[in-house]
């Protein structure tokens, strides 16, 4: 075949080839579109997975809690057969203890019938107590002249007794300010045996001089200083005792009534 024979033939070819070209770009078009769609129904299954893997998980939780439950109802099951039985034993304690009641009630209807006559006893020991009575109560006159007199004598008793506590205390208070006193006199003589030690140790060193009895005669003026100070002091102290007890004496009521 020659040119001469195509070229007629060349403009059908072409629309040929065109419509040939328009039918492959639809069915591009019509595959991109279908795998659009594919790709949506796979993001749709995707979506449903994850629903049934939710729904899967919902279910084995809920059926875990069956189980809990389940377990939880066998245990209140065995604990409510053991409060039936324990039901049991009290309704047959319950019957016991109706039984002694019984024979309470019969033992109380004894002890009424008892009572009564004790009641009718009782009705005759109290007109004896009523003489008894009467009796008592002269004897209770006659015990309250006594308890009068009684009464007196303990006031007497107590006035004395409150006599003799002041005068014991009025005794002891003298006898406070006589060991002050003495006290005092201790340590007017501590003073006195210092100053002695200190008229001999300066004695000693006028006479003898610097020698070597001077550390004795240094250790007598010492011990004269020392003596001095705690005797001054002692004597100090036992004379503020002194007149403190002097000032509780003044006003002493003892003391007051012995003068």
């Amino acid at each position: 075949m020659d040119h001469t024979e195509l070229e007629p033939q060349s403009p059908e070819v072409l629309i040929e080839i065109k419509g040939l070209l328009a039918r492959g770009l639809d069915f591009d078009e019509k595959q991109v579109e279908l795998i659009e769609e594919q790709n949506e129904m796979a993001k749709r299954r995707t979506d449903t997975t994850s629903n049934l893997l939710q729904f899967s998980s919902a279910t084995a939780k809920y059926t875990e809690d069956q189980t809990a439950m389940a377990r939880e109802r066998t245990s209140l099951t065995r604990v409510q057969t053991k409060l039936s039985t324990r039901s049991t034993e009290l309704a047959h304690i319950r019957t016991d203890l109706g039984r002694e009641r019984t024979a309470m009630a019969e033992q109380r209807t004894e002890l009424a019938l008892n009572r009564t006559e004790l009641a009718r006893q009782r009705s005759r020991l109290a007109a004896m107590r009523t003489d008894l009575a009467r009796t008592r109560t002269a004897l209770a006159e006659q015990r309250n002249v006594l308890s009068q007199a009684r009464t007196d004598l303990a006031q007497e008793r107590n006035d004395l007794a409150a006599e003799r506590t002041m005068r014991a205390l009025t005794r002891t208070r003298m006898s406070l300010q006589r060991t002050e006193l003495a006290r005092g006199r201790t340590y007017l003589a501590m003073i006195r045996t210092g100053l002695a030690f200190l008229a001999i140790g300066l004695t000693l060193f006028r006479y003898f001089g610097v020698s070597r009895w001077s550390l004795f005669d240094g250790a007598l003026v010492l011990l004269s200083v020392v003596l001095v100070f705690y005797g001054t002091r002692g004597y100090r102290r036992a004379q503020l005792a002194d007149r403190r007890i002097g000032e509780l004496l003044a006003n002493d009521p003892g003391l007051a009534q012995a003068t």
